[in-house]
């Protein structure tokens, strides 16, 4: 995801901005929210559109209620993409490789009940379904307005909560210094999984101070909306400042681990793909430049590359968690 700086027209947000006050002033709305509100509409959403048929189109997602009434910390005052281009094409390799795989097939994807499993080096493991992880924190002034990269970049309105508001309520042990996701692997639903292309399933990871980060998000919605099933449904990650692969999509677990993991794309090319991922406009690929980007929807695919930044444009916010490093051997 790409953000610009003030000279590019991007106006750096505060922490409050990021992250509404009432997350550092009290949980009020927290206890309206978990007396029914967003969280029932979420899964209602999601209960209803596991009645498509195998193989149908998928619509629009029931909208987020308690996400509609404002927008806080929109980081981007760029236009959004258009809805339509941001949910069909997609990289989601359960679903298939081509960019079209995931909106052809991810209607079979069922999405409740669903719980996220929480292991490792953690005081509070345990089994934790959509509707506890919905209700932990209020999202009705969460819609994160940002720039997405993965070689072309799109501006999308995530609807979510800071997945460091969950990483402290799951109490990390001394000893932890990495967090794994795990993306569902389901034979039955997910064709993709009949390919060989990555060992399945689908795995993630970041040292403990990024998945801290308040820009790390765990994200239930996009557009005011639930998330469509091909975006990553019912939740997904979204790290702004690294590559979109590191946002790991339909999670079902969460591990605290003391060693940096073997993540899968890692594993499938480590000289292509290193763990931190950070978007670096001086490293390139081995097989092409990671210096310019396209935007989708906008320009055509013939039209004039834009300039990617370092970090995606959000050196200023997280350009301290990487301080000495070496951004070329740890790329």
């Amino acid at each position: 995801m790409l953000i610009r700086n003030t000279d590019s027209g991007f106006i750096h947000p505060h922490p409050s901005e990021i992250t509404p006050p009432s997350v550092y002033h009290g949980r009020r709305e927290l206890l309206r929210l978990m007396a029914g509100g967003a969280a029932g509409s979420v899964l209602a959403g999601w209960a209803s559109r596991d009645a498509w048929a195998q193989g149908a189109r998928p619509g629009r997602g029931a909208p987020l209620a308690a996400a509609k009434s404002n927008v806080a910390g929109a980081v981007t005052m760029e236009k959004s993409t258009d809805y339509k281009d941001a949910t069909s094409y997609n990289n989601f390799y359960e679903f298939g490789t081509d960019k079209s795989d995931p909106v052809r097939y991810a209607s079979t994807l069922k999405t409740t009940p669903w719980s996220v499993e929480v292991e490792g080096l953690v005081n509070k493991p345990g089994k934790y379904d959509l509707e506890k992880l919905l209700k932990l924190s209020p999202m009705e002034e969460r819609i994160y307005r940002l720039r997405c990269v993965e070689g072309w970049s799109m501006v999308i309105p995530w609807v979510g909560y800071s997945l460091s508001e969950l990483i402290r309520r799951l109490e990390p042990q001394g000893s932890a210094k990495y967090v794994e996701f795990f993306t569902l692997a389901d034979k039955a639903t997910m064709p993709g999984l009949r390919s060989d292309v990555l060992d399945w399933p689908y795995v993630e990871g970041l040292r403990l101070d990024e998945a801290m980060h308040p820009l790390t998000l765990l994200t239930f919605g996009m557009y005011g909306e639930v998330l469509p099933k091909q975006n990553g449904a019912p939740v997904r990650l979204v790290v702004p400042w690294k590559y979109g692969f590191k946002s790991v999509k339909s999670i079902v677990k969460i591990r605290f681990l003391d060693k940096e993991p073997r993540t899968a794309w890692n594993k499938a090319a480590a000289n292509e793909y290193g763990f931190y991922s950070n978007v670096n406009p001086t490293v390139d690929h081995p097989r092409w430049s990671q210096a310019t980007e396209r935007r989708i929807g906008e320009d055509g695919l013939f039209a004039k590359r834009r300039k990617t930044l370092l970090f995606n444009g959000y050196e200023a916010q997280v350009g301290q968690l990487y301080a000495g490093m070496d951004l070329r051997k740890n790329f």
